[in-house]
């Protein structure tokens, strides 16, 4: 078994550019490029929500503002892991450790390599449709090929925003767009790095679970029935992977509470944002472009929503199992005082592994719902609002 971590070849060769990898020298470099980066996009954006605050442009000031917000998701998710970069470190030798104790055991090797196997098709798949969601988002400004020494026109951006300089020659203007463009990509890339690890993380959890589950069902098997000694390893054993599961998840927990808190309430204005613009698009003269250009940047920010929300309803049921496996694990042919030792193991099964946003609320498929009904809401508001 070469492979040696559930987490992506493509996450770990995208972590140094978030400046989340410890130990480079170009660390800091990193930082202060996304700082500056994403400070200078801000500023554009208020001097354009500035410029243009007046009721004729609630339409692009709705745009505006959604950008706005999903370039502080992005900053924030960056702050927590440079934050928690030791967290992340230790989270990621825990999953090497992992292997190395599943090497040995036909069924750990399969059940690793099948949670690495289906991590590398989710890493991939988000990243391709963040990637598209950018395309799309910015085709419309590249192919409309404003003239930028016509004084008379406002020039087109992908994001609404307003440049502090003055943008008169047509190469100032395709530099402008090109940069955008790249750091829309970038930002995407980062917001799907960090989506990705933490659905890899949970599916290393369940397979750690599903492991566990494997010891407990031949706890009692016909090669160590009659020696003692090989029964108190086996459960020592069990005992030590239960708290490895449990310290592994509250560094998940750690690593992402105050995203999940930023994430929850900005994903719910966010999807009611983007299908206002959606719905007031429809009939305009450019609706077409309007709605491409939103629509896949509205699929990316529910599938955000969810990737969290089904992260937590998936962990939650799989601790939920580690009591039942051990309450049906023969348990009843150990001796007593062996028997006994388990207890503790059940009764401790029953609190189970959750992720919350911020300490607040746990994430669940029940916490989706109330986004997307939340968002819903909204949007009947500011439609009637227009």
């Amino acid at each position: 078994m070469t492979r040696k971590s559930t987490v992506s070849h493509i996450v770990m060769l995208l972590l140094p550019m978030c400046g989340i990898w410890p130990g480079r020298s170009t660390i800091l470099i990193t930082r202060l490029f996304w700082i500056a980066s994403i400070a200078f996009i801000v500023l554009c954006q208020y001097l354009y929500f500035s410029t243009h605050l007046n009721p004729q442009d609630f339409f692009n000031l709705v745009h505006c503002f959604s950008s706005f917000l999903a370039y502080a998701k992005v900053f924030t998710k960056l702050v927590a892991f440079w934050i928690n970069q030791q967290k992340l470190v230790e989270t990621l030798a825990l999953i090497t450790d992992d292997w190395n104790d599943c090497a040995n055991s036909d069924i750990g090797v399969r059940v690793t390599m099948h949670k690495a196997k289906l991590s590398d098709r989710i890493t991939n798949a988000i990243l391709i449709l963040h990637t598209m969601t950018i395309v799309g988002y910015c085709l419309g400004a590249i192919l409309a090929g404003a003239d930028a020494t016509d004084e008379a026109i406002e020039l087109t951006y992908a994001n609404k925003m307003q440049l502090p300089f003055n943008v008169n020659t047509q190469r100032t203007y395709r530099f402008v767009l090109i940069a955008e463009f790249m750091h829309l990509i970038l930002c995407n890339l980062v917001a799907g790095v960090v989506n990705a690890i933490l659905l890899t993380l949970v599916l290393h959890v369940g397979g750690q679970i599903e492991i566990l589950q494997n010891s407990l069902s031949q706890l009692i098997s016909g090669e160590i029935r009659n020696e003692e000694e090989s029964i108190v390893i086996a459960t020592n054993k069990i005992i030590r992977k239960h708290i490895k599961i449990i310290q592994f998840s509250k560094n998940i927990e750690d690593l992402y509470a105050h995203i999940a808190l930023l994430l929850f309430a900005s994903n719910t204005v966010l999807i009611c944002l983007i299908g206002f613009l959606i719905v007031t698009a429809i009939g305009t003269p450019d609706a077409k472009e309007q709605i491409m250009k939103c629509l896949l940047f509205f699929s990316t920010t529910n599938l955000e929503a969810f990737i969290f929300c089904y992260a937590g309803e998936y962990l939650s049921n799989k601790s939920k199992t580690i009591g039942f496996a051990m309450y049906n694990c023969p348990w009843y042919n150990l001796r007593p005082n062996d028997s006994r030792v388990l207890l503790f193991v059940i009764l401790r099964s029953q609190k189970q592994l959750t992720l919350t946003a911020g300490k607040m609320m746990e994430l669940s498929l029940e916490s989706f719902t109330r986004i997307m009904n939340a968002s819903g809401s909204y949007l009947s508001v500011l439609l009637a609002m227009q």
